[in-house]
């Protein structure tokens, strides 16, 4: 087992006492951070996660200029479906845009065939790369978007907030939809588990829209899904978390995927999230838009969360969702700072 410099991180995934509460965020490389901003003037996004050179350039700055103790890969989750053939858009202040969105059974069969090798070499050597230039001084975590917030990104064509073409073929089609989550379930498997033969210390399944549905549509339509995906890469000594947004109604349900850690947002106390999750590690819950208040503000609501937590072992400390573009990096360094100064020799 490789040891780090700074193993805070995996330790609290695996519920074990740590030196102070870890610290990470979702996003930390991006938008926000003059590092990056240098080289997305040069480089659109997809062309930066086709280049190791440049993706691992920004997963290492990030965890140099905020002082946190995990970094995690620079990529898109999307990139395994343009790998194969998914004709789509990075577009700026959207998201994913797909040139034919998905909405019949032909368009589903074509998914097929994926190799990480193959269809995304260039993230399997920016986990190497990252690895040399990191040195062990902090874990890194891999990561997929999971099968529901790929298929909803396929099938809406973009980004969406009600996600009625996504439910109507849950809904009428449940054999198509079946059919497509297993084959993305496929893939993402595939994928997380070259990431982990690359080298990654942890990995991290993006269910981001799955707190748009029901207890009983994530239930029928997503769970079985994603508790494969988590038991196939059990096994490796790899920390597994699972993600989404808007979860509050649903985590009862998420439970049921037997994750190693659970990430949670801002829209429930942490301490209410954990008592429904159970024996499994939590991170996060602050609200993103927090930073971008006062330092008085940051440290309040940082405060209660912490004292929520009691400094239970498993808690590792994050937003409830990405940096904001606005977010002054000022800010997220001193919350790193000051969330390991107030744990510090009191666990």
């Amino acid at each position: 087992m490789t040891e780090f410099e700074n193993d805070n991180f995996l330790r609290a995934c695996w519920r074990k006492e740590t030196e102070y509460t870890p610290v990470w965020f979702m996003r930390q490389a991006g938008r926000y951070l003059e590092s990056y901003q240098k080289i997305r003037a040069k480089h659109d996004v997809l062309t930066i996660c086709k280049t190791p050179e440049l993706s691992a350039r920004i997963t290492t700055n990030a965890v140099s200029d905020l002082g946190v103790d995990a970094a995690i890969l620079f990529a898109d989750i999307m990139l395994p479906l343009e790998g194969i053939g998914v004709k789509l858009k990075l577009v700026d202040g959207v998201g994913p845009v797909i040139e034919r969105p998905v909405e019949n059974k032909e368009q589903v069969e074509s998914l097929t065939g994926f190799s990480s090798e193959e269809h995304v070499p260039y993230v399997l050597d920016a986990i190497r790369l990252i690895k040399q230039q990191l040195r062990e001084r902090v874990p890194l975590i891999g990561f997929s978007g999971a099968p529901f917030t790929l298929a909803s990104y396929l099938i809406e064509g973009s980004p969406s907030r009600e996600f009625i073409r996504t439910k109507k073929m849950m809904y009428d089609q449940p054999e198509l939809w079946g059919q497509l989550l297993s084959k993305l379930s496929r893939i993402v498997t595939t994928y997380l588990l070259a990431q982990v033969k690359a080298g990654v210390d942890a990995l991290m399944l993006f269910d981001s829209w799955s707190g748009w549905l029901s207890p009983a549509d994530y239930r029928d339509f997503v769970l079985p899904y994603n508790q494969k995906i988590l038991t196939d890469l059990s096994g490796k000594n790899v920390p597994r978390i699972l993600f989404g947004v808007g979860t509050a109604g649903i985590l009862s349900q998420m439970r049921e995927a037997e994750s190693d850690v659970f990430g949670v947002d801002w829209r429930l106390p942490i301490d209410d999230a954990w008592a429904v999750l159970g024996e499994a590690a939590v991170q996060g819950n602050l609200d993103p838009a927090t930073l971008l208040t006062s330092d008085r503000l940051i440290e309040e609501r940082t405060k209660e969360i912490l004292g929520r937590v009691r400094g239970k072992p498993g808690h590792i400390f994050n937003l409830g969702h990405g940096v904001l573009p606005e977010t002054k990096v000022e800010k997220a360094k001193r919350l790193v700072q000051f969330v390991h100064q107030s744990t510090r020799n009191k666990r």
